[in-house]
């Protein structure tokens, strides 16, 4: 379906959905532990149909060990549009040697002067993304 002034709200294709957090860096990481959800800002790298970000020890890292099902997001906004990406699915630490090592080899650095060795990554279960053509609002009457 086209994005115009009648629909101007487009459901994204997947492949759409994984060339948008191809070009992404940075993102929104939540997730629920008892009820109470929590939202990170993470820079993350898309690679080999998963994101990887980078994390050090805190409550981030803790609520990922209680409750490994988390929600992703990256958007984006234009002077016409506006898009947006969620992901669905399930993240777990990165432990074995030779995950670590290929991951040290991804281009992912902390955005700020801080030392993040662990390796998180997430497997979409599910990937959705929308598209939104902006203008003024219709006349309501």
């Amino acid at each position: 379906m086209e994005t115009n002034d009648l629909y101007p709200v487009q459901n994204l294709t997947e492949d759409e959905c994984w060339d948008l957090l191809i070009s992404s860096s940075f993102g929104r990481l939540a997730m629920s532990i008892s009820n109470e959800p929590d939202i990170y800002p993470v820079n993350f790298v898309s690679a080999d149909g998963r994101l990887v970000f980078r994390t050090a020890e805190g409550t981030k890292l803790l609520e990922l060990t209680v409750n490994n099902r988390v929600a992703f997001e990256i958007d984006g906004i234009g002077r016409s549009e506006a898009w947006s990406v969620v992901v669905r699915g399930e993240a777990r630490v990165l432990d074995k040697q030779a995950e670590i090592e290929a991951a040290d080899q991804l281009p992912l650095r902390p955005l700020i002067p801080t030392l993040k060795y662990i390796y998180v990554e997430i497997t979409p279960k599910k990937l959705t993304g929308r598209r939104f053509q902006l203008g003024p609002e219709p006349d309501r009457y």
